[in-house]
């Protein structure tokens, strides 16, 4: 089954996030894996690319939009939103999943349901800590960066314009997990109704096990 997860991160350095999606980082402390020599490891395989911005210069990018609108500067504003699509692990024997797949798959779900913002949309298929999970990283500055047309998720007028935050609401986000649950089923892979809510909570510490 695929899943949707949503963090959001006062974190003001945008690079941390390229950081995160290019080197090797231990899962469950966030830190990166050091060589022996005290350097990052790039991981072994991974896909990245940007929407409204180049990858590598993603952190630049958005510290000047934030500059050119005077947003994101203080402590306490969200400074970007990390989405996460993570597939069955069933799906990469069953349904022929690759990263490549999977990157295509993002890239497709970020263009359609982030328009108009500075995105990274990174593919692991490392899992977490060598699990061999595929799953998909999608990073937006929190600032939309051009202005888009109405969509049937935005619900005022300035959820359309150039210079103004994103906006997650309940209605959005199940429109992002129906979103995600069309294009699984359409791609054959293993989805569950993500409209549901669960009759078992479990912790992040059970999911990650």
């Amino acid at each position: 089954m695929a899943i949707l997860k949503h963090i959001a991160s006062k974190n003001a350095n945008y690079g941390s996030a390229i950081d995160y999606l290019k080197y090797q980082h231990d899962e469950f402390h966030l830190v990166p894996i050091l060589d022996e020599n005290g350097n990052m490891m790039l991981r072994d395989e991974f896909y990245l690319e940007g929407l409204n911005c180049d990858p590598e210069t993603f952190d630049l990018e958005c510290e000047l939009l934030n500059q050119e609108y005077n947003k994101n500067n203080t402590y306490d504003e969200i400074k970007s939103h990390h989405y996460i699509i993570s597939h069955d692990p069933r799906d990469n024997a069953d349904h022929d999943l690759t990263g490549e797949r999977a990157q295509a798959i993002g890239l497709e779900y970020a263009k359609a349901n982030f328009p108009g913002h500075q995105a990274l949309v990174c593919t692991h298929t490392d899992g977490n800590n060598g699990t061999g999970n595929i799953h998909t990283h999608i990073i937006i500055n929190s600032l939309r960066k051009s202005d888009i047309e109405p969509q049937t998720y935005t619900e005022r007028p300035i959820d359309c314009k150039a210079g103004y935050k994103h906006h997650l609401t309940k209605d959005y986000l199940k429109h992002l997990q129906k979103s995600l649950m069309d294009i699984c089923q359409r791609e054959g892979l293993h989805q569950v109704d993500l409209l549901s809510p669960a009759a078992d909570k479990i912790t992040q510490q059970e999911y990650h096990a």
